[in-house]
């Protein structure tokens, strides 16, 4: 693969999407993070945080924030509606050519992300593979049962679907359906849509602070339960293409 060209990415912008539940501990800390990327990247970036209801101090941290420096963005949903519902709703609030995703305990890192430039626009996703993973035993664990049972039944060929680095096209990730559980399912769902999805090794770190959301049985036996829906919805799927149109009325959309 050749390195990123200039002039293409001198073209592209990109929300990177950081689903925000109870993340108080670790905001400051990410952001810090987060600045280091920017002042790298060759990609004009807006941080949008997506506040999942928050109920400790994470929303009034995200106004500061925000209101400190123009690069970054918060939406807060009324109520906490789980990961797939606040990814959907930072997309639906893009406005940028590409679309990244990263969790905000900072368990990896965005300068990641400056790596994935190189893959555009041959390959319409790029998702990390987390190497050398810094996660607890019954983490680890639950993970590997998830996914053994992922590849018996759908075989997409991701490898790491739960690593919480990725960057899309947005015409892909606007045609995500939302549904509970999505976000175990974006790198086969971009192939549904015939897109083409790199996966590269990223860096994995312990977490920084707070507690994980995760237990043995929302890491092992809920994917279980998506992955049926997401057969359901693969049998389902239709896509189409345009032959030929005349509708004058799009110039003003």
């Amino acid at each position: 693969m050749p390195p990123a060209d200039p002039k293409y990415l001198a073209t592209q912008s990109l929300t990177v999407l950081v689903p925000v539940y109870n993340e108080e501990e670790s905001l400051p800390q990410f952001v810090i993070e987060m600045n280091k990327y920017l002042e790298q990247t060759p990609v004009a970036t807006t941080v949008l945080f997506i506040n999942d209801g928050s109920t400790d101090g994470s929303l009034a941290l995200l106004r500061e924030v925000c209101r400190r420096d123009a690069r970054y963005a918060f939406v807060s949903l009324a109520q906490n509606r789980g990961l797939s519902t606040a990814i959907k709703a930072g997309i639906d609030h893009c406005r940028t050519t590409l679309v990244g995703y990263i969790d905000s305990d900072i368990q990896t890192t965005p300068l990641d992300f400056l790596r994935f430039f190189e893959f555009f626009p041959a390959y319409d996703m790029v998702n990390g593979i987390r190497a050398k993973r810094q996660d607890s035993v019954v983490k680890k664990l639950s993970s590997k049962v998830a996914n053994g049972f992922r590849r018996a039944l759908i075989n997409d060929g991701i490898q790491d679907t739960g690593c919480p680095l990725k960057i899309m096209k947005i015409e892909h990730a606007r045609r995500l359906p939302l549904f509970h559980g999505m976000h175990r399912f974006l790198g086969a769902l971009v192939q549904l849509q015939g897109g083409r999805v790199k996966q590269i090794p990223v860096q994995h770190f312990p977490r920084f602070a707070g507690t994980a959301k995760y237990n043995l049985w929302n890491r092992a036996w809920k994917p279980l339960v998506d992955t049926f829906g997401f057969r359901w919805i693969r049998s389902r799927w239709k896509n189409y293409e345009i032959g030929e149109k005349h509708h004058p009325g799009l110039a003003q959309e």
